[in-house]
């Protein structure tokens, strides 16, 4: 099978790097992709956000699956696209996506399918937002309705600062604070079977201690050693499943990966937003533990069939990813730095740890950072110690100039806190 990936980030590269060591793949290509990303699949220049050029280049490379990866281009339709194209594809319709590309939407359908999640106002002016503001009260949870990169998120004591987000967006979802750690659940559906992947952990927050601004994630880490054993099988019959059953019986049946971001409450698992795609940077870690190869799960998700893929199997391995940034990320990122230690890496750490590339671009002889987030460390150990041991010896080899990267991912977790 020939496999075609749309994106360019970390997420897509840890998707190609899984689907290149698939023996059912004959060729992978990836648009428009990265400097990383070039050594695992055969890059393709494409506007990924315009579904007749991803379509158009599926069918001249004969793909027998796409793979989407980022949110915008779901959003924008790129896989009803393809689909019209007679070409099999992982993602949902741009009105399933909607689940994703509005919080509003998403919790109108939680409230339908009963499922468990904050409290919330949609507000559309000053007025709405005062209210809302001083109905929960601080700590204040502020949401851009629509699509922010993983950045649209504000979560403060400051009431100042909540409100001017709030008055920033057009529309956002006010909502009360979840209390609890939170925890990342995928799991790949063909719009009737659901079939959940093993749970995860990122960090959110720019720097040590969950201090700083959001992010789009600056590490994460898998399993969750912590999280009660049924908390899979919780999940499943309070949130996925009932999901997916009434996107279905509106009609806009979700196919592809729904990314549920819940948090364990003491009052019990609450849902805190859904992702219509892969998570960036769980994605790493939950692909670095996944034995069963991935083509075919995709594409029986694609073509309504995945109730014919048999159980996937798991590594007992644990698995840790730590994100480096370029300077000043998450403001406005400094970009065209040239990046040195990668080769060291793959001589001397893998392939228990390897590097990923999220916002890299090639210029000469020279890998240069090209976006906030640059490179995802990815290790593997027999457990999480160890894999954040062998990720953070292969962060230090690592040479950007102005960089920065957390260094207490999985720590608490690694020490059994």
């Amino acid at each position: 099978m020939k496999v075609l990936v749309i994106g360019g980030g970390a997420r897509e590269h840890a998707l190609c790097r899984s689907l290149s060591l698939d023996p059912d793949v004959s060729a992978l290509y990836c648009a428009p992709g990265n400097a990383g990303i070039a050594e695992v699949a055969e890059l393709r220049p494409v506007d990924a956000l315009n579904g007749t050029a991803v379509a158009r280049l599926a069918a001249e490379l004969g793909a027998g699956l796409v793979v989407v990866g980022p949110e915008a281009p779901l959003v924008a339709g790129v896989a009803d696209s393809v689909r019209a194209a007679g070409i099999p594809c992982f993602g949902p319709t741009a009105a399933a996506a909607q689940l994703e590309g509005s919080k509003a939407f998403a919790k109108d359908v939680m409230a339908a399918a009963g499922v468990p999640t904050a409290r919330s106002y949609v507000c559309t002016d000053a007025e709405e937002v005062d209210e809302a503001l001083d109905a929960f009260g601080a700590p204040y949870v502020v949401k851009d309705d629509g699509l922010a990169a993983g950045k649209g998120v504000v979560v403060t004591e400051d009431r100042a600062v909540a409100r001017a987000h709030a008055l920033a967006c057009d529309r956002v979802v006010i909502e009360e604070y979840l209390d609890g750690p939170e925890v990342s659940l995928f799991a790949i559906t063909d719009g009737v079977t659901v079939l959940p992947l093993q749970p995860a952990q990122d960090f959110k927050r720019a720097l040590d201690g969950d201090e700083g601004p959001n992010t789009g994630g600056m590490g994460a880490y898998s399993p969750l050693p912590w999280a009660d054993a049924k908390l899979v099988d919780e999940v499943m019959e309070l949130v996925l499943q009932p999901t997916v059953d009434e996107l279905r019986r509106r009609g806009t049946p979700f196919s592809g990966l729904l990314y549920a971001g819940l948090a364990i409450t003491s009052r019990g698992t609450r849902v805190i937003e859904f992702n219509a795609r892969f998570g960036d940077p769980e994605t790493q870690v939950v692909l670095a533990r996944l034995r069963t190869p991935l083509a075919s799960v995709l594409l029986n998700a694609a073509q309504g069939t995945l109730d014919a893929e048999p159980p996937l199997s798991w590594r007992d391995d644990a698995a840790v990813t730590v994100v480096i940034a370029s300077h000043n990320y998450p403001e406005t990122p400094r970009t065209g730095d040239p990046i040195e230690g990668l080769a060291e890496v793959a001589e001397q750490d893998a392939p228990d740890a390897y590097v990923l590339h999220a916002g890299t671009r090639r210029e000469g002889d020279a890998v240069v950072s090209a976006g906030g987030r640059v490179l995802s460390v990815t290790a593997t150990g027999s457990d999480l110690a160890q894999a954040r041991e062998k990720a953070y010896k292969a962060v230090a080899r690592i040479r950007l100039d102005g960089a920065q990267h957390r260094t207490d991912i999985a720590a608490k977790a690694a020490e059994g806190r």
